[in-house]
């Protein structure tokens, strides 16, 4: 059969087609080869794409930044103890899905919960069914639960003490922290220091207040950088770990503050808060000669490790809350008539009351004492005697001499939120009341600084608490503390007039400060009362309305020490007298003072020698290293090793002097008959025991007969002669 030519043509024309269209699709595919050939070349070569480096993708791809966390500065007291350092906190929670279950089968919630119950609340002093009822919410598609407060900050032994107990579903997060070994260790001036958002979601220990604040930039350091390498399953290949951004720890700030001095303020100090439950404290103790402060207290206080007692007062008393000083300020306005020319001693005056236009300056004893020597008025802390010398000083040299002293500008302490304090001295009346510390306030601070001038012979010295601060990176020093004049407010002879007048207020027999006599020393000191000011601005009455102080320096003739103790709005004196009550703070803190400055002397004579570390020894390997160190071994226990000492390991001392070893927990009392105020705070420390003090020297009685089983927390009675 013949094809229609036609058809044949057409069909000749698709073939024809079809081969010029795989023409095409040949040379199309060939070109597109070419040009991925080209890209890849010139990829391979230049290794960008789009301006993007390929390379630096890739090893992004497998390369991750690390930020190393700087470890925030310790803080240390004089001796080199740590009173702030870092560590790791725990929080507890239990997993109570029943999904999550290990690789191995093992469950991976609480399957006991009675027994987690159980462990749980030995180790978080919470009430068992409180416990149980945590492990068994409501909600039974719960995940998990925590245990509030009592379940957080944990510490590593409260932590092993769980784990040991080997509970499935009980687990811990962990949280950088600030740990403070003292407690409660002047805790307003060194501050306090909390875990803190930054702004990009990290979390970094941020100061809180006082030391902690004030060289928050310092103790913070700067994080480093690390950059690390894996391979395509994640895991970090061996020898691929680099240094971006080296890591700068955190400086190491040195203080002024004696551990065993301060212990034993706060010892003190809590005693009288206890026993009197004023408003407020506050106690400083200062070597005049440096400026150095070597322990400060106030009450209330806290714990800064579990914050406890901090909502009670937020306020650094030392420096941030001015009041009217009563008359402690006494001292001060005598120095100014000696200096300026105008006091003469054995001049008289009317005492009990004296006008000043329309008002009157009363004394406290409303009917006075006759007609009696300015010099007796003073041992008498008479208020009008005050008030006769400003008005002989007249307004502008008396305001001259509060502004030589200090009064009315900062310290420059460097503590945050120091106050400058206010005066009213536009009329005569006013003018009047600041010789007798009403109507000007200051800050212990500044009273303490202006005192300097009359321990150091006319020379004011600034308190300070920093002794150094060292680059742990480095081990250089950044800085250091010394001592510093800020200036000349009296003369030598004036200076040494009032501390004969301050010792005549300790030892005239119609003097007010007799309480606080010191054995072997002469003491120089003055007292105050003064009126708080109530809500309506008027003075209120009664001894819940006042404040009470004093200050005073030994030796007398050439003071060591200066030693400040303030108890604001007492709300009971019980037993005995204000005075009595402050001399249990000021007595021992200062005896104990002048005891170490007179060991430190005799260092010069006898032979020191640091306490090697007794801890994990025998206890006869411990007594016989010490007895051949010629140290005194005291043991404190039954046991066959020692588990704890005081003095700590390195810590300097005199031979003979007292060690305190701990050997297990069975304890009995020790006959502490003749020992000093430092060797019982020592032994209370060790032994944890409750300490209660009276009188100060030398050991006489203790509530606890020698021999007896003791446990701690148990509350000892020693009084001092």
């Amino acid at each position: 059969m013949n094809r229609d030519p036609n058809e044949m043509s057409s069909f000749d024309n698709t073939r024809r087609n079809r081969r010029h269209f795989g023409n095409v699709l040949l040379v199309a595919t060939l070109v597109v080869f070419i040009l991925l050939g080209i890209r890849f070349i010139y990829i391979s070569v230049g290794k960008h794409v789009q301006h993007v480096s390929l390379s630096k993708q890739t090893q992004a791809l497998y390369t991750e930044q690390q930020t190393i966390h700087a470890q925030r500065g310790t803080i240390y007291d004089a001796d080199k103890n740590p009173i702030a350092m870092d560590t790791n906190t725990y929080t507890v929670y239990a997993v109570l899905n029943k999904r999550q279950v290990g690789a191995n089968g093992k469950p991976l919630y609480v399957t006991n919960k009675a027994k987690a119950a159980q462990v749980l609340s030995k180790a978080l002093h919470m009430d068992e069914k409180k416990i149980a009822q945590i492990l068994n919410p409501e909600n039974k598609n719960t995940f998990q639960v925590e245990f509030g407060a009592a379940g957080k900050n944990l510490s590593i032994a409260t932590k092993k003490s769980i784990e040991a107990a080997h509970l499935n579903g009980v687990s811990f997060t962990t949280q950088s922290a600030r740990l403070y070994p003292n407690g409660i260790f002047a805790s307003h001036m060194i501050g306090y220091a909390q875990p803190t958002v930054l702004s990009g979601g990290a979390t970094t220990l941020a100061g809180k207040m006082g030391l902690e604040q004030q060289l928050n930039k310092q103790l913070s350091g700067e994080n480093g950088v690390k950059q690390v390498k894996h391979d395509s399953l994640g895991y970090t290949l061996p020898d691929s770990q680099q240094n971006k951004k080296p890591v700068k720890n955190g400086d190491n700030v040195y203080t002024t503050l004696n551990p065993d001095l301060q212990n034993l303020l706060e010892n003190q100090m809590q005693i009288l808060n206890d026993k009197l439950q004023p408003k407020n404290m506050v106690a400083m103790l200062l070597d005049t000669k440096t400026g150095k402060i070597l322990a400060a207290s106030q009450r209330p206080t806290f714990n800064a490790t579990t914050m406890e007692g901090l909502d009670a007062q937020w306020t650094n008393l030392l420096v941030s809350d001015p009041y009217e000083p009563g008359s402690t300020m006494k001292g001060i306005s005598l120095a100014a008539s000696i200096d300026s020319g105008h006091f003469k001693g054995s001049d008289t005056y009317q005492s009990g009351r004296y006008r000043i236009g329309n008002a009157i300056v009363p004394d406290w004893n409303p009917a006075g004492w006759g007609v009696i020597s300015y010099s007796k008025g003073f041992d008498l802390s008479s208020n009008v005697a005050m008030a006769h010398l400003e008005q002989q000083m007249g307004p502008t040299t008396w305001q001259k001499y509060i502004k030589n002293f200090g009064f009315l500008k900062s310290t420059n302490s460097g503590l945050p939120g120091e106050a400058h304090g206010t005066m009213q001295f536009a009329q005569p009346i006013e003018q009047a009341n600041t010789a007798f510390g009403q109507g000007i306030t200051v800050t212990p601070m500044q009273l303490m600084q202006a005192y300097t001038a009359i321990a150091g012979n006319g020379t004011m010295i600034k308190p300070y608490y920093l002794d150094k601060v060292v680059d742990p990176n480095t081990g250089k020093t950044v800085y250091r503390g010394k001592t510093e004049t800020v200036g000349h407010a009296i003369s030598a002879e004036t200076a040494a007039k009032v501390r004969n007048h301050m010792t005549d207020y300790v030892y005239k027999s119609y003097g007010m400060g007799h309480d606080f006599k010191i054995n072997g020393y002469k003491v120089a000191a003055k007292t105050g009362t003064a009126q708080v000011v109530g809500s309506n601005g008027q003075y209120m009455d009664g001894m819940d309305s006042t404040l009470n102080s004093v200050i005073g320096m030994v030796p007398a003739k050439n003071p060591r020490y200066l030693m400040y103790v303030t108890v604001n709005q007492p709300k009971q004196v019980p037993e005995k007298t204000i005075t009595q009550w402050e001399n249990d703070v000021f007595g021992p803190v200062m005896t104990e003072a002048l005891a170490m400055n007179q060991a430190t002397a005799l260092r010069g004579k006898e032979t020191s020698t640091k306490v090697p570390k007794l801890v994990g020894q025998s206890v006869d390997d411990a007594n016989k290293t010490l007895t051949d160190m010629s140290l005194t071994p005291v043991v404190v226990g039954d046991g066959d090793k020692i588990t704890a000492q005081l003095p700590a390991v390195g810590q300097k001392t005199l031979n003979n002097q007292r060690i305190f070893l701990r050997a297990g927990n069975n304890l009995t009392i020790t006959d502490m008959k003749g020992w000093s105020m430092g060797d019982v705070l020592a032994y209370a420390k060790l032994t944890g025991l409750s300490l209660r003090t009276s009188g100060s020297g030398f050991a006489t009685e203790q509530s606890i007969a020698p021999g007896k089983t003791i446990q701690p927390g148990n509350d000892i009675t020693v009084k001092f002669k």
